[in-house]
């Protein structure tokens, strides 16, 4: 029988495994072969926390609250099972959850189960190292040779061999702890009033809870997941509930998440929205003014505004830049020792509490500050002007490189010849769908539109879906 994975160019994109659900990649039987393949990596590292042969070799294994969760992660915990790998299930729970768990039950890897903030129908599978980074591009190339390759198929461990699951009934719990732990000792959230858009996701109950156990009273609502609702006109894609509520509830912040809760957009008691370059603007000046911003560095994204890179500088710290996707921006903040980075979607990364972009503990440390300085979000946020920026979605049918793409290089070099060194363009496919993302940044909120929209219609006309 063929392999159904072996005819896909590469499983693992920019973050993780991603599709519709039980479609190929995303199917059971791949997911099986990716649990046997990733169970073979782990169980033969040197340095894996089971090398004595002392404890026996585990993987944790999470989930969004996704309907096609169920599946898989039946499929990825029969694959690790069958190669004499334990597995630890945790349920629906964030995925810096996931992450946290790895490291404080020493497993030797975890597998998340989400799509984030993709639609209920599509899911994926990430990976985390025991030490809860994402995996390499050494270890994911090597997981998807083995999912290739055939070479495990022979690999049958009989009777005692064979893996144990075990429910970790008080990961919840434990991760709820774990985060409050970021959050200024002796202080509370007395007298605050927090509204929590949940996303019908995997923070559903762990994000109200840590802001109760914090003494704010919180109004949550997209907390009730069904399988099928997550991010459904909801979480930090669709914040107009967000801000209604807000105003409805007179509250001080709304905090929005996506489907697997690594993601925060905040709304300032205004109803106006705060992203995460403000997020981002907020907590780094905060640090430098305490001399606790490592190397005065803040590391974001090519996507992230220019008026980041003012605030930071005005400052008396740097702005460095990555490619797209919280793995380059952790892989940043690791090779240059930096604790804070992340990306204008909110997803943000705090290296002295955590190793992934947790939506919880990001809006926990804007939160401290607020009540460190008594001062509203929406003050707080004027830390940073943001220059006009505009991005604009195509829907594509392939991706070819746009260097190929003649009139889409005229359209970019006059919209360079205009801007200057007023503004700045960049152009990129999206990792994840058949999307071809366009965004202009300058002073002139006009000159800008004008040229995105000459540029989106260069590449409509040669790629452009029909």
């Amino acid at each position: 029988m063929s392999n159904p994975a072996s005819t896909a160019q590469r499983l693992f994109g920019t973050d993780g495994v991603r599709g519709k659900a039980n479609i190929e990649p995303v199917t059971a039987e791949t997911a099986l072969r990716l649990g046997r393949a990733a169970a073979h990596v782990f169980q033969h590292r040197h340095d894996s926390p089971a090398e004595s042969g002392s404890t026996r070799h585990k993987i944790v294994i999470g989930k969004d609250t996704r309907l096609s969760g169920y599946m898989l992660e039946t499929a990825m915990a029969s694959g690790i099972l069958s190669m004499g790998v334990d597995v630890l299930l945790i349920g629906p729970l964030p995925t810096p959850g996931a992450a946290y768990i790895t490291r404080s039950l020493r497993a030797d890897a975890a597998v998340m189960l989400t799509a984030s903030h993709n639609p209920y129908d599509d899911n994926g599978i990430k990976c985390f190292d025991r030490d809860g980074y994402k995996l390499d591009n050494t270890l994911e190339e090597r997981i998807e040779e083995l999912v290739s390759s055939g070479e495990m198929d022979k690999i049958r461990p009989t009777a005692a061999a064979i893996g144990k699951a075990t429910r970790i009934d008080d990961a919840l719990g434990r991760y709820i702890e774990f985060a409050k732990a970021s959050f200024p000792r002796g202080v509370t959230l007395d007298g605050y009033r927090i509204v929590v858009d949940a996303a019908n996701g995997a923070g559903y109950k762990s994000t109200p809870c840590i802001l109760r156990e914090l003494g704010a009273e919180v109004f949550a609502f997209n907390n009730a997941p069904d399988g099928a609702n997550i991010n459904k006109d909801c979480g930090s894609l669709h914040p107009s509930a967000l801000r209604q509520a807000v105003i409805a509830h007179h509250a001080h912040v709304g905090i929005a998440h996506d489907g697997d809760a690594d993601r925060v957009i905040l709304c300032d008691e205004n109803a106006r929205l705060v992203d995460g370059d403000e997020i981002m603007a907020m907590t780094a000046t905060d640090l430098l003014k305490r001399g606790q911003l490592r190397n005065n560095t803040l590391v974001a994204t090519i996507m992230s505004n220019m008026g980041l890179d003012a605030a930071i500088r005005d400052a008396g710290g740097k702005v460095v830049r990555t490619q797209v996707g919280d793995k380059f921006v952790i892989d940043e903040m690791r090779r240059l020792d930096a604790n804070l980075g992340g990306e204008q979607s909110g997803h943000l990364i705090f290296r002295d509490f955590t190793t992934t972009g947790d939506g919880i503990i990001s809006a926990l440390q804007v939160l401290a500050i607020m009540r460190a300085t008594r001062k509203p979000l929406s003050e707080l946020a004027r830390v940073m002007t943001r220059f006009p920026q505009v991005t604009l979605n195509v829907k594509v049918k392939s991706k070819p490189p746009l260097e190929s793409l003649a009139e889409v290089q005229t359209a970019l070099k006059e919209a360079q010849a205009k801007l200057k060194d007023n503004g700045r363009i960049v152009l990129r496919y999206s990792g994840t769908e058949l999307l071809c993302r366009v965004t202009l940044e300058g002073r002139d909120g006009d000159l800008i539109e004008h040229h995105a929209r000459r540029i989106t219609g260069a590449i409509r006309e040669k790629i452009g879906e029909k």
